[in-house]
């Protein structure tokens, strides 16, 4: 990853912006540079990935403009050729492309990226700052205004804790210039169904999906791969195998009593060959590993932090043990074809606008769990699903193909692979287990015993009424809660809600957001 701040204007308290920047040293522990911009600071922490030489330490300046940019631009080379008849590159990184491109083409040069990125950019010539946002919201980016209500960008919310009074999530597909937000790419909205049939659809996800790993497994840096079992990771990492010339780095996570996916993890790796690791942990390790997991993810969600705790102890294992550097994820699929819950979708257009509403949040729950666990532990995330082109794709297929008629969940992305060699049956057929509980059903159990032992039911009866906005609703989301308080106390509004089933949809009125209470669990938890 890397850390970018913006303070787009006078800096109202000096000590408070330092102080708040470097909470962020994690994402980028390699250099730490401050320029100013017309009156205001540009701030980056590096984590080098492409171009590794000091030459590419950011900000980039060019004829007084100013720019960070935390990103990952694919088909960089393609602007490289086209610029450098008016530009001399002093780098190999990806991000010096963005200046030239924003001198020659203004703000539409955010719609031309294929690109994960959150950048802050001061404009010289009209004496003004511009911020965007990759439109899924992979890369990180929040906003507030300070005392003078001068506008403050960060990495993080811990970035602005103490230098604005609210703390606000940027709008992915957007940019702000002059004091607005634009909308630039919306990546839910569907200008054409795509009506082809089931063979070419299929074709097409195979297609799009390989590419997206494909051009994700370009790095100076060393890449290894967060492997579940299940069939997103699994599908990532056998793509990622058959592309490489050596076998590529694994590594999964389990409780040591009880861990569903250790075993398919192993299986798939077995199959495709790769260097696998397992990760072992105890309740122990769970319980001492929720406050730091809160205080990084900053979110009170439920499902979030849950599924938080496997993944930030295995990105800890390897940064401590391994000169990795870049993972892969499998992050994202979901969203697009479907989680347990949506089976129960009454109608083709419900599971449509379900999953239209899952994309636009994103960057508050998945997309925010699988950036905190691995940057706080000086990694870099990739996450092939969340390819622009794949996901648009897919969003466009006519959800009467994408809705489960077919007695199994994501049947059109497990259709897409069978046949195809990557994966073993048993793995490209399985039911899905949500992460959380595949790590093992007593992590979840662990931490729900453990919030007993905080509050009596009085206790949570009366806290819980001290929150009008997301309400904790049993012990476990008021422990949560609190702890998110502690760190960043009156900004829950950054999270909309907490993520649960659409409890509008008839045998999805729950009151846990683990898949293992709806009745069409079945065999996941095997």
């Amino acid at each position: 990853m890397c850390s970018i701040i913006g303070y787009c204007g006078a800096v109202a308290d000096y000590p408070a912006f330092r102080k708040g920047f470097d909470r962020t040293l994690s994402r980028g522990p390699d250099d730490t540079r401050i320029l100013p911009a017309g009156s205001g600071l540009l701030g980056f922490h590096r984590l080098a990935i492409m171009g590794l030489h000091p030459e590419g330490m950011q900000p980039f300046t060019l004829n007084g403009n100013v720019l960070v940019c935390n990103g990952e631009i694919y088909g960089f080379e393609k602007f490289r050729r086209e610029l450098e008849e008016e530009y001399t590159f002093r780098s190999q990184s990806d991000c010096e492309v963005l200046l030239p491109l924003y001198e020659k083409f203004g703000v539409k040069m955010f719609a031309m990226l294929d690109a994960e990125f959150a950048c802050v950019l001061y404009d010289a010539k009209r004496d003004m700052f511009l911020a965007a946002r990759d439109p899924i919201g992979i890369r990180p980016l929040y906003y507030g205004y300070d005392c003078r209500g001068t506008i403050v960008f960060s990495s993080e919310p811990k970035n602005l804790v103490g230098v604005v009074e609210r703390i606000l999530p940027f709008p992915p597909g957007h940019y702000y210039e002059d004091g607005r937000f634009v909308c630039y790419r919306d990546m839910t909205a569907v200008e054409q169904v795509c009506r082809d049939d089931l063979e070419t659809v299929c074709g097409s996800i195979r297609t799009k999906l390989i590419a997206g790993v494909k051009k994700r497994l370009v790095a100076d840096a060393k890449v290894g791969f967060l492997l579940s079992g299940g069939l997103d990771s699994s599908l990532v990492c056998a793509i990622a195998a058959r592309e490489s010339r050596k076998p590529i780095r694994t590594f999964a996570i389990g409780m040591s009593e009880d861990a569903i996916d250790l075993k398919y993890a192993r299986q798939a790796a077995d199959y495709i060959g790769s260097d696998h690791t397992e990760v072992i942990i105890s309740r122990e390790d769970v319980v001492a590993a929720l406050e730091p997991v809160v205080e990084l993810l900053a979110t009170f969600d439920i499902t979030t932090i849950r599924a938080s705790i496997g993944m930030y102890l295995v990105c800890k294992y390897i940064h401590e043990n391994t000169d990795i550097r870049v993972l892969l994820t499998g992050e994202i699929s979901d969203e697009l074809f479907g989680y347990k819950y949506t089976d129960f979708a009454p109608s083709a257009q419900a599971f449509q606008e379900e999953a239209k509403k899952r994309i636009r949040e994103l960057h508050m729950y998945d997309v925010l769990r699988a950036d905190r666990c691995i940057s706080v532990n000086s990694l870099e995330a990739r996450v092939p699903f969340g390819d622009l082109d794949f996901v648009e794709y897919v969003m466009a297929i006519d959800p009467e193909q994408k809705v489960n008629r077919y007695g199994k969940g994501k049947y059109l992305l497990r259709r897409a692979f069978q046949g195809d060699c990557l994966l073993p049956d048993e793995i490209l057929w399985r039911e899905k287990a949500a992460f959380s509980d595949a790590v093992g059903h007593s992590m979840v159990d662990h931490l729900k015993a453990y919030a007993e032992t905080v509050y009596t039911d009085d206790a949570f009866a009366q806290k819980r009424e001290c929150y009008s906005h997301a309400q904790p609703f049993t012990k476990e989301s008021l422990l949560y809660r609190e702890l998110f308080e502690k760190y960043y106390p009156g900004q829950s509004r950054m999270i909309a809600d907490f993520w649960m089933p659409n409890k509008d949809w008839e045998g999805c009125n729950v009151n846990d957001p683990s898949a293992r209470v709806l009745a069409n669990y079945g065999d996941s938890g095997k």
